[in-house]
């Protein structure tokens, strides 16, 4: 059987540091992320764990699930001087080369992972807010939750998937691949133009997605050089005897709540179906990386992808068939894998979906970004007889991505929302309870001064009368309320939850 899709999502925002000719952005990332740090160590609102850094012992973004990369493969860097926090809810705040980045806590249902994506957002607001309050007048600065900055340059909305390390790999590049290049239908934030070599605006007015023009290979190991469809890294953060997670660097960043849901949610049933091996069919493309483009820049949906066997099939047809096959292995399987019932509600919105994108695109507007951002453009341009390349199409775009709430553009077309507004305050502070991120976050809430370091699988203790203790949690599923919460309350000390946990431990 499926393990659990335990799933997440690590989004680096853009950001703009204006009033100033003196812009840096790893300056302007570090001022907006302490800025935010310091006012809630100020208020007590809950948050980051004041002195907790975060610990690089177990980075590994240089292992290739291949085993040893090609010649030329580049595995990310990692920055270690930059500011890099651990927040109560589980997450991770910090700074990635030019950019803010926010990891997500470990979920295990899509719908959680809408939320604290959700969270996360008003994270970055509060950020703004607080660092507009330390910065000289007429200074701002300015997060935009998009994948371009429109001269070349892209960045990332990675999703993190936890997989069987018994699945074959060769299975899961077919089966991704497959609807990683199809699910853009529906995932796509929408983009003016194409920065793909050799395309201009007049013969890309407007795409589907904000990241199909930056992919250049099938597989590989990078994720800012020839960024490839399935990516190699083998890094699970986990007990990689029994686990692999899929590290997904496809997607766009979503404003619609929908889109975030679906994106996460198809791709954990379709990865659970390739782990009980269940899909019959292989749609192999004959050349991944340009059917990705294609269906980027299909606003018709209805052009055909070239397949590996001499047949086509357009991404609408491809996304169907997943969906048939989704809904047997429900029936044959159960969904327990990807979160029971929410699992039942990504199934019925994904044929909802499908059907509105076969029936008429334009219906989507307050499910997709994409639509509801083509239609802003497009009328924009009919309003003022505006050519695909005018300067104020492309301003739009960009501000359809201001995460500022009197500016945002997303804020204000009527997008339907799946969490509600109480709910996503509450995950700024609070983890999930179903997963190991609960006891990481109630552990930096409780004890935070005997804490010295902690990532996703360990925590680093120093109670001062002894070595520093590292309290691994390398079971993803486990270190739940369920698990720890009655350990938790019976202990007054970090000292004292050391001491239990040499009689039982949160692994």
């Amino acid at each position: 059987m499926a393990v659990p899709k335990i799933c997440g999502i690590e989004t680096e925002f853009g950001i703009a540091h204006t009033g100033t000719e003196d812009s840096n952005p790893i300056t302007a990332s570090s001022l907006l992320i302490n800025s935010y740090l310091s006012e809630v160590e100020r208020t007590g609102e809950g948050g980051p764990a004041s002195g907790v850094s975060w610990d690089f012992e177990d980075e590994m973004p240089g292992n290739d699930i291949r085993g040893i990369a090609p010649l030329g493969s580049l595995a990310p860097e990692i920055e270690t001087h930059l500011v890099n926090a651990v927040l109560t809810n589980g997450a991770r705040y910090y700074v990635d080369h030019a950019h803010p980045e926010l990891s997500t806590p470990e979920c295990s249902n899509a719908l959680d992972v809408t939320r604290f994506d959700k969270a996360g957002e008003l994270i970055l607001i509060r950020s703004m807010e607080s660092a507009a309050r330390v910065l000289p007048q007429g200074q701002e600065l300015v997060v935009y939750k998009n994948n371009s900055d429109g001269k070349g340059n892209s960045y990332g909305c990675h999703e993190n998937y936890l997989m069987a390390r018994t699945t074959p790999f060769s299975q899961i590049v077919v089966h991704a691949t497959a609807h990683l290049v199809t699910r853009q239908i529906f995932t796509g934030s929408g983009k003016v133009g194409s920065e793909a070599p050799g395309l201009t605006t007049a013969e890309v007015p407007f795409q589907i997605t904000q990241r199909a023009d930056f992919f250049e290979e099938e597989v590989g190991l990078e994720t800012t050089l020839k960024r490839p469809i399935i990516n190699t890294r083998d890094e699970p953060h986990a007990d990689a005897r029994l686990y692999r997670r899929l590290h997904v660097i496809t997607g766009d960043a979503n404003m619609s709540e929908v889109a975030t849901f679906l994106k996460v949610g198809t791709t954990a049933i379709v990865l659970a179906m390739v782990e009980d091996n269940v899909l019959p069919r292989e749609f192999r493309f004959r050349t991944p990386v340009q059917a990705m483009r294609q269906v980027s820049y299909d606003l018709s949906l209805d052009k055909t992808l070239e397949l590996a066997d001499g047949t086509s099939a357009t991404a609408l047809e491809i996304q169907w068939d997943l969906l048939d096959q989704a809904r047997k292995y429900a029936d044959s399987h159960g969904l327990d894998a990807v979160g029971g019932p929410v699992g039942d509600l990504v199934i019925d919105r994904w044929e909802q979906v499908l059907a509105g994108l076969e029936a008429d695109p334009m219906s989507l507007a307050r499910q997709l970004d994409w639509v509801a951002k083509y239609q802003l453009i497009r009328g924009l341009a009919q309003r003022h007889g505006l050519r695909p390349d005018d300067a104020r199409l492309a301003a739009l775009d960009l501000q359809y991505h201001d995460l500022r709430p009197e500016k945002s553009v997303a804020g204000r077309v009527g997008l339907e929302t799946l969490v509600p507004v109480e709910d996503a305050r509450a995950a700024i502070s609070e983890p999930p309870t179903d997963t190991r991120a609960y006891f990481r976050g109630q552990c930096l809430k409780r004890w935070a001064p005997s804490i010295v370091a902690a990532n996703w699988d360990s925590i680093v203790f120093d109670v001062g009368d002894e070595p520093l203790r590292r309290v691994p949690m390398m079971e993803p599923a486990r270190g739940t309320a369920d698990h720890v919460r009655d350990l938790l309350a019976d202990c007054h000390t970090a000292a004292d939850l050391l001491k239990r946990l040499g009689e039982q431990s949160p692994r």
